[in-house]
């Protein structure tokens, strides 16, 4: 029995599935830099960099490694999650048990120092892959160990889209995560979801759906909090208005705000940070439901989105490489 999936097949089934889905609709914005409030954006308002309540995991202590420390997926040199150190984080630790369950893509710390990552395929597709992008997983605080933490089971990658589990974020205020999903999406109609989950019961509190989103944060202002949200289909940010769905418990008030579209079509959101006062950084790759597209740092691009009070206007700025 063979214990692989000869990789020239998976690679010819992924590209025919891109090329069905890469054909998708978008919204395009001219070259300037400024993207006027309009009918279809919405201003969140002033907002600005607030204090943490996550932590990095208690081991560290035992392993007398003192910050800074950097999280590192990025695949390059270790396959997992590596956490580098030191003297410009020239030490790793990576204990070769972490690997177990592949690649991630991204990772969110909580209020305990539990780090919760989501999946990320690889090229080298094996037989276990798409069920490994089913899972949330935890390394534990304490014992530096990583485990699924739990699997939702109407998550079904394929071939022709191999992403399931793809963003996650932390909330501070509830101790639960916000988790999304791309599996199921198809040239028509967006199937991803938004999942809202108790940290502690482990249920889902909520989903939206009908989303595809490549990267997920939480962000609050004296209005309200907001689920900003990249969008995976449009080169778009989004947010979710939380506090509006609270008080209304309607699927109309979870419908997304289009915040602002980036100058090129082929850029989309995959992390968002707040990095000062009406200051959003961020990071963009080509992305077209195909794995090639997530393995290369080169195409990578970064923003500063700048909300600007006094003009109603977001300033767009790209980085020079």
């Amino acid at each position: 029995m063979k214990k692989f999936i000869p990789i020239f097949v998976v690679l010819a089934l992924l590209m025919a599935g891109g090329l069905i889905i890469v054909h998708k609709k978008k919204q395009h914005v001219s070259g300037s830099e400024n993207t006027t409030i309009s009918k279809d954006t919405y201003s969140i308002g002033a907002f600005s960099l607030q204090n943490s309540c996550v932590k990095l995991p208690l081991f560290l202590k035992k392993l007398h490694i003192s910050q800074p420390v950097m999280i590192d997926l990025s695949q390059k040199h270790y396959k997992g999650i590596a956490l580098l150190y030191g003297k410009q984080m020239q030490n790793v630790l990576h204990p070769k048990v972490w690997e177990q369950y592949e690649h991630f893509s991204t990772y969110a710390l909580d209020k305990q120092g539990n780090i919760f990552l989501v999946p990320m395929p690889y090229i080298s597709i094996r037989p276990t892959t798409f069920n490994l992008q089913k899972n949330i997983y935890k390394l534990d605080t304490r014992t530096g160990k990583i485990e699924i933490f739990m699997q939702l089971d109407d998550v079904h990658p394929s071939a022709s889209n191999p992403y399931g589990i793809n963003a996650i974020t932390y909330d501070c205020d509830d101790n639960t995560l916000w988790v999304s999903a791309i599996d199921e999406t198809d040239y028509q109609v967006q199937h991803g979801v938004i999942y809202h989950i108790d940290i502690q019961t482990k249920e889902v509190l909520s989903r939206i759906e009908g989303t595809d989103v490549l990267a997920l944060t939480l962000l609050k202002n004296k209005k309200s909090k907001y689920l900003l949200a990249g969008g995976a289909r449009q080169s778009v940010l989004y947010a979710y208005d939380l506090k509006s769905y609270e008080k209304k418990k309607s699927p109309i008030a979870f419908k997304p705000i289009m915040l602002f579209s980036l100058p090129s079509d082929n850029e989309y959101i995959r992390k968002i940070k707040i990095r000062g006062k009406n200051h959003l950084e961020i990071q963009t790759i080509p992305f077209s439901y195909t794995l090639i597209a997530q393995t290369g740092q080169s195409d990578r691009a970064i923003y500063h989105a700048i909300w600007r009070e006094s003009t109603n206007m977001w300033k767009l700025t790209k980085e020079k490489n």
